[in-house]
């Protein structure tokens, strides 16, 4: 159903305009949580994952263009379209080829769920920053780690941004928020490595840390690395050989670098 916008104050657009990313992931009523993401690629990703699209906010030039196949794929649901100008003014950005697309907000499942059968996962701790979340849910995704526990002073992985900067990504691993400590993954079989700097850190090529046969990778945050305790609570704590002088890598870069030696052979 294609609904042009004539006005910024157009009933149904609200999705796409007013409501603030807390406003959307709606805590106090998880069942009606919604997410955006951008792009018909992206786009593409939810949809063939299985996530219930709900609006589309689209271009008119893409109507038969860019968004034609995601509009069919989309079923019968509100399809906003409008000029450029109008879209970015409503928005308060340039859509990302065009579409947007608000998505229901699926439940989180538990740990012990999301963790079956898996052998490599990565807890993110504290990492607050869009592009790294979501560039650390595109190496997981494609180095094949299993899973993605991420603590409650993390940010959303399905924040806009952070949906985009992984390309789909966060569709594509199970994830979930863990609010135990993390001893609690002991329970379910795994070895805790965390990634940090301290006398006692083992290389990451170290065999026995390799040979685990099942390891959560432990990631901190973008300044200030992992809390003291969290790297006490750990089985291994984990370095990166560098070299020149250089001291330590961006936590994206160092969890793509984890996630590849680390693999499960």
């Amino acid at each position: 159903m294609i609904i042009e916008v004539t006005s910024l104050q157009q009933p149904g657009v609200e999705v796409f305009s007013t409501l603030t990313e807390a406003q959307l992931r709606n805590r106090l009523e998880p069942r009606k949580g919604i997410f955006i993401a951008e792009s018909p690629k992206v786009i593409k990703v939810a949809l063939d994952e299985g996530y219930e699209p709900l609006a589309l906010l689209c271009e008119r030039r893409h109507i038969d263009g860019d968004a034609k196949a995601i509009i069919e794929q989309c079923g019968d649901i509100p399809v906003y379209t409008g000029e450029r100008d109008l879209l970015a003014s409503l928005t308060g950005y340039l859509l990302t080829r065009g579409v947007l697309c608000a998505f229901r907000r699926p439940m989180t499942k538990p740990v012990a769920e999301i963790c079956a059968g898996a052998s490599r996962i990565v807890v993110i701790d504290g990492v607050v920053d869009t592009t790294n979340i979501g560039a650390i849910f595109r190496s997981a995704a494609a180095m094949g780690i299993d899973a993605v526990l991420l603590t409650r002073n993390s940010c959303d992985p399905l924040n806009r941004r952070a949906v985009r900067v992984s390309m789909g990504s966060v569709f594509l691993v199970p994830w979930t928020w863990l609010d135990t400590p993390l001893p609690s993954l002991h329970e379910l079989g795994f070895k805790t490595a965390a990634m940090a700097l301290t006398d006692n850190s083992v290389s990451i090529d170290d065999p026995q840390l390799m040979s685990e046969p099942r390891l959560a990778i432990v990631m901190g945050t973008e300044g200030d690395g992992l809390p003291k305790e969290t790297i006490a609570d750990s089985d291994y704590v984990v370095r990166i050989p560098m070299h020149h002088r250089v001291d330590s890598l961006n936590v994206a870069a160092a969890a793509a670098v984890a996630f590849w030696q680390l693999r499960h052979s």
